[in-house]
């Protein structure tokens, strides 16, 4: 396939917050993860003229996103050349770590779609572990009006994980 503006506007919707997330698993940092997606990026974009045809893109930009991450490995830590993707849990395989990549996006692009409010007290709850009184306190609201921001911000990821799964696979 030739890379045109539109495909490649595209291809960068699709797995630019997968690749994000790919390199993170790598890198261990957001923003070295999120520079290295977006020069890959880059350089696929001054390659577009050159008439390169790509018969993956997918295959071919986690490949690039993933060599890339490992050259910036290998460069930062003088002690380990070994360089393999990892989580909480330690060493994963590269499908894996694909495979968690597309899921972890897919839920931040439902949890990107939540209501402002509902999304605000989602994350309080869950990424930062606050107790529903605390962001009751923090937000200046009830605690009913938490609770009741909370199942809604449930019941919209759930319905919402299906529509972006759906979305991309049909």
């Amino acid at each position: 396939m030739a890379i045109n503006t539109d495909t490649f506007k595209e291809n960068f919707r699709i797995y630019y917050r997968p690749l994000c997330l790919f390199a993170l698993h790598y890198l261990h940092d957001i923003d070295n993860a999120e520079d290295t997606v977006q020069d890959c990026f880059a350089e696929l974009w001054e390659r577009k003229d050159s008439g390169m045809e790509i018969s993956d893109i997918k295959s071919y930009l986690y490949s690039m996103v993933r060599n890339r991450c490992i050259d910036i490995a290998k460069k930062d830590s003088l002690i380990d050349s070994n360089v393999q993707p990892s989580d909480l849990e330690g060493i994963i395989s590269e499908e894996e770590c694909e495979e968690r990549s597309y899921d972890e996006a897919r839920l931040w692009t439902a949890i990107d779609s939540l209501p402002e409010k509902c999304r605000e007290v989602f994350l309080l709850a869950k990424r930062d572990g606050m107790k529903y009184e605390e962001i009751a306190v923090r937000m200046n609201i009830s605690v009913n009006t938490v609770k009741n921001q909370m199942n809604k911000a449930l019941k919209n990821l759930k319905e919402g994980i299906r529509k972006v799964y759906l979305f991309f696979f049909g």
